[in-house]
């Protein structure tokens, strides 16, 4: 497959996109990791609005797979100050660049559904 934008690359530099492709595949393939991205492109939500949002997903994973997206950027956690405590996760700037990836991929989906 031939590709129109090309982009001209050493060898070295060519291997550093690879593994940092590969990488990055990995991580929004770890299971829930897109699911939870793509809830959170809609606007911040709170812990509960998730688990309700994701069904199958336990307490456990989304509090692991929440706190994974914290440590790499994605989502930031914010307390909101209010009585009783809110705390709501959101997209960081980074974070909502995958918007035209999930789409795609939301997109892909829908149209290889239609042919089955």
């Amino acid at each position: 497959m031939e590709n129109s934008k090309q982009v001209h690359c050493s060898e070295k530099e060519q291997q550093n996109m690879c593994n940092e492709f590969h990488d990055t595949i990995e991580f929004i393939g770890k299971r829930w990791i897109g699911v939870i991205i793509y809830h959170l492109l809609e606007g911040p939500k709170r812990y509960h609005e998730l688990m309700t949002a994701i069904p199958g997903i336990s307490d456990r994973l989304l509090t692991e797979r929440l706190k994974e997206l914290e440590n790499s950027g994605l989502v930031i956690k914010k307390v909101v100050a209010s009585s009783p405590k809110k705390v709501e996760y959101e997209l960081t700037k980074l974070g909502m660049e995958f918007d035209i990836v999930i789409e795609a991929i939301v997109k892909w989906v829908k149209k290889n559904n239609e042919d089955k």
